[in-house]
């Protein structure tokens, strides 16, 4: 059989990856109908569906998903032998695939993106928001970020921020219609802006502490969504109470557009943890990015573990 071109292959990678010819086209710097053309002449050459076309998206195929499986790890290093040929002594080159959670852009990615760039500007960082719990390896990720509840037990962790509350917020407009919740109970009575899950599905129900007790609370509201951005201005317009991470709001609760109800109940998380699989499979790219997170933690003084998986003490998860 002739030799299958590399450029339709790697094309293929990146729609099967991405889970779309748009994102993928994007990427790769070519138009969605010249990269599609591509993995039709592959999957003519080779004789096999790689995968399923709908008008909405795209779904690996058995045959497709074999070959993301064998020739993914195979692409990705030849690409780096590439990047790294040309690069100079000492240089670090290559790239790095995170998953993020959206309340980790505001407090640590775009910090530290540009420290990052500006140290190693020839590593590629790509970064993947998403609140869905996501198997990093299986996704062919190299690491992820996320609360310390939600990372496996096997992970190595590194403290990015410090230990912080969920707080459950409204604007002072609200609170004078509908007047300030006392107990945890009392949110079945109000407005709540709801939470859909993107990893159930379902509606998220607030979480909240007191001791050694616990609620977890069916809030219902005039609004359920699970994009944050819209939850924050739903709140400050005043439709109703929001629970979100405490940091985010930082600049709300300073010009007091939004304030803090049923303090008290604030359950506390340990913090956010950069993770990954294993210190013997990381490249040096990734180590380099571990290198420099750690170092913007150590100036926020936080601890910052050496090498060494953090405790994972048993926890309910919050799924969002």
């Amino acid at each position: 059989m002739a030799l299958t071109p590399l450029n339709a292959l790697h094309g293929f990678l990146a729609v099967a990856r991405h889970r779309g010819f748009a994102p993928a086209a994007s990427m790769l710097g070519v138009s969605p109908s010249a990269l599609s053309q591509a993995v039709r002449q592959l999957e003519e050459r080779l004789g096999v569906t790689l995968l399923t076309r709908t008008s909405r998206s795209v779904a690996l195929t058995d045959a497709g998903r074999r070959l993301l499986e064998n020739a993914g790890p195979a692409i990705d290093q030849a690409l780096d032998a590439l990047k790294t040929a040309s690069a100079q002594p000492g240089e670090v080159t290559g790239r790095v695939r995170l998953s993020v959670p959206s309340i980790a852009i505001p407090i640590v990615i775009a910090p530290l993106l540009p420290r990052f760039h500006a140290r190693h500007p020839k590593v590629e960082v790509e970064v993947r928001v998403e609140d869905r719990f996501v198997d990093i390896v299986a996704e062919e990720l190299d690491a992820g970020i996320r609360l310390s509840e939600s990372i496996e037990r096997d992970m190595v962790q590194v403290r990015l921020f410090e230990s912080c509350r969920f707080v459950v917020v409204a604007a002072p407009a609200y609170l004078a219609r509908r007047g300030t919740p006392e107990t945890p109970k009392d949110l079945l009575s109000h407005d709540c802006i709801c939470i859909r899950s993107t990893t159930t599905g379902g509606l998220y129900q607030w979480e909240l502490e007191r001791g050694q007790q616990t609620w977890r609370i069916p809030v219902r509201g005039p609004i359920v969504t699970n994009d944050g951005a819209l939850m924050l201005e739903m709140a400050e317009a005043g439709m109703g109470l929001m629970y979100a991470f405490e940091p985010t709001l930082a600049e709300q609760l300073r010009r007091g557009t939004l304030k803090v109800v049923l303090e008290p109940f604030a359950p506390v998380v340990p913090g956010l943890f950069l993770y990954f699989p294993s210190r013997a499979q990381v490249s040096p790219a990734l180590r380099a990015f571990v290198d420099i997170a750690r170092e913007a933690a150590a100036e926020r003084k936080l601890p910052t573990p050496r090498d060494a998986a953090v405790p994972a003490g048993p926890r309910k998860p919050r799924k969002r």
